[in-house]
């Protein structure tokens, strides 16, 4: 994490004094909006398993998450590109709150599935509203690079906070003082990011026009980003739905299971702590294709596994390349859109990822059984591959 001084400890430069000062409180609110959403994201589904023991209520809560913001993106992006980062963080905290509140003052499924809408919105509009100001503020390719790389070490805390807070308080208190907890985290991050400068760069005034977001994908090297992206995300979802699949197929323990997902979990954490010092180093291009070919190898010999042990060092392998492409990611798209229509772009890459995660529990299962385990690894790979060409054309 930069020090208040602004120095970047990862090459030993002097961010610019608003960067210096700025970073640190614009991580700090990511942590505490995003760790609302992973803890309630966390205590919803269980609340419903312990209530009903009901897979199929847990697993509607859980898509819900994803839906909101799959729905509102492009209406934030294009909110975020008019108004820049105060007013819709101040939005975000009041949804992430509201969210928390509802089924904190009454559990029940309507309350708990407004509260994932709400939640997830929030957590959206927070994610266009941060990297849309981060990319303004960065002065060139590689102190772009360098602040998405810090920025992408906020939701790995998150997935940590959220889920923690959440789970001892239950176990303390109950879930209803779990909620009113988590609707604590948002306020927190209002409390460190209020009175932030906003970015300058806005959307012109069209008359009431719109330009239309789809038409960014008439940006052949947008196009390609864009399917990177959803490759590398894909890919990420995947595993995490078929671990448990396999795990339970070779009849390993729950802890086993859970120890090959910590180790995926610790190691993304653990390239992102170091991307800003890879960021001066490798270009984007060189950091995607690398992600792509090691996550087409890790898939092809994953199912090859059959040990608890073997599983974990693949993961540690696939967490390493999912871990380090999001601020190349972030770091290319500023470079391709205007800078008046980031936020729309950036809202057009969540919506895209998130239908993803929507779409892909509900067909995984069929199709597993339709092809079979590996033969889906293998397909994912082969994806991952071919991406990979594509990822050669971006830049």
């Amino acid at each position: 994490m930069p020090d208040p001084a602004g120095r970047d400890a990862s090459r030993g430069a002097t961010l610019s004094p608003v960067v210096g000062a700025q970073l640190p409180r614009l991580i700090a609110a990511q942590i505490c909006i995003h760790g609302c959403l992973t803890g309630l994201r966390m205590a919803a589904p269980l609340w419903a398993l312990r209530t009903y023991d009901s897979p199929v209520v847990a697993g509607v809560l859980l898509a819900l998450f994803a839906v909101s913001q799959v729905l509102m993106a492009l209406p934030a992006g294009r909110y975020v590109d008019r108004h820049g980062l105060t007013r819709p963080l101040g939005i975000s905290v009041l949804l992430a709150c509201a969210g928390a509140v509802l089924p904190a003052l009454h559990p029940a499924v309507l309350s708990l599935a407004l509260g994932a809408l709400l939640t997830g919105a929030a957590s959206g509009l927070t994610v266009i509203a941060l990297q849309r100001h981060i990319g303004h503020l960065a002065r060139d390719g590689e102190d772009r690079r360098r602040l998405f790389s810090w920025l992408a070490i906020g939701p790995s805390v998150s997935n940590v906070v959220g889920p923690m807070l959440a789970g001892f308080v239950i176990d303390a208190a109950g879930f209803r003082a779990a909620f009113f907890a988590l609707a604590l985290l948002p306020l927190l991050a209002w409390m460190v990011a209020h009175g932030m400068a906003p970015t300058v760069a806005r959307a012109p005034d069209t008359g009431g026009k719109r330009h239309g977001a789809w038409k960014l994908l008439r940006h052949p090297r947008f196009a390609h980003l864009l399917f990177v992206n959803w490759v590398l995300s894909s890919s990420w979802d995947v595993y995490t739905f078929m671990v448990p699949v396999i795990g339970h197929h070779h009849d390993f323990s729950a802890s086993a299971i859970g120890t090959i997902l910590g180790v995926f979990a610790a190691a993304t954490a653990m390239v992102r702590v170091l991307m800003p010092w890879l960021a001066r180093h490798l270009r984007e291009r060189q950091v995607l294709i690398a992600a792509l070919l090691t996550t087409a190898l890790s898939f092809s010999i994953f199912p090859l596994m059959t040990t608890p042990w073997g599983m974990a060092a693949c993961s540690a392998v696939l967490g390493l390349a999912l871990g380090s492409v999001q601020p190349m990611i972030m770091s290319n798209l500023h470079q391709l859109v205007p800078p008046e229509r980031v936020g729309e772009a950036i809202a057009l890459r969540l919506m895209v990822i998130n239908a993803s995660s929507v779409v892909l529990p509900l067909i995984l299962g069929p199709t597993g059984v339709l092809l079979g385990t590996s033969m889906l690894f293998w397909v994912v790979g082969s994806a991952a591959a071919g991406g990979a060409w594509v990822a050669r054309r971006i830049s």
